[in-house]
């Protein structure tokens, strides 16, 4: 089991669930620009995908939350996937890319900024891509989901 450190916004033991490789966690009060949401870990040797989801409420496979943002990493491709859900309806996807910032095996660090307009995604320190805010408004999003093939060493 890997040890997080939580410091989203106060979060306490109770608010969330961890095994390795994925993570649910609440951002209490919601997202609101300034904030930055940051997850890292270190890939698997092979892996298939990431996902990092930010939506209205703690995310279960079955639940039809709307997500304001969802981020697909697919190594096989070599692609990110951005998309939004609004009232159960994925939007177009985005997936436009300077470059491909995770190798397998190795750490990373994943900063996603909530900005006025958009999010911005840094990887390692470099912008990587933008996605601009289709779920408004922005304090309903209170959850935090990482799931894929990668050990997380800390979401905050």
């Amino acid at each position: 089991m890997c040890s997080l450190h939580h410091a989203l916004s106060g979060m306490e033991e109770k608010d969330h669930k961890e095994k390795d490789g994925e993570y649910t966690g609440e951002i209490k009060g919601g997202l609101r620009p300034s904030m930055k949401l940051v997850v890292m870990g270190i890939i698997n040797q092979k892996p298939k995908s990431i996902e990092v989801t930010v939506s209205r409420k703690p995310q279960e496979e079955e639940t039809e939350a709307d997500v304001g943002l969802h981020l697909k990493v697919t190594f096989t491709d070599k692609a990110i996937q951005r998309n939004a859900r609004l009232d159960g309806k994925w939007g177009q996807g985005e997936n436009t890319l300077s470059f491909f910032p995770f190798t397998a095996g190795e750490p990373f660090k994943m900063e996603i900024v909530c900005e006025h307009q958009q999010f911005r995604i840094l990887v390692d320190g470099q912008p990587l891509c933008g996605f601009t805010h289709r779920l408004l408004p922005l304090a309903s999003l209170t959850a935090l989901r990482v799931i894929g093939d990668l050990q997380l060493t800390k979401v905050a």
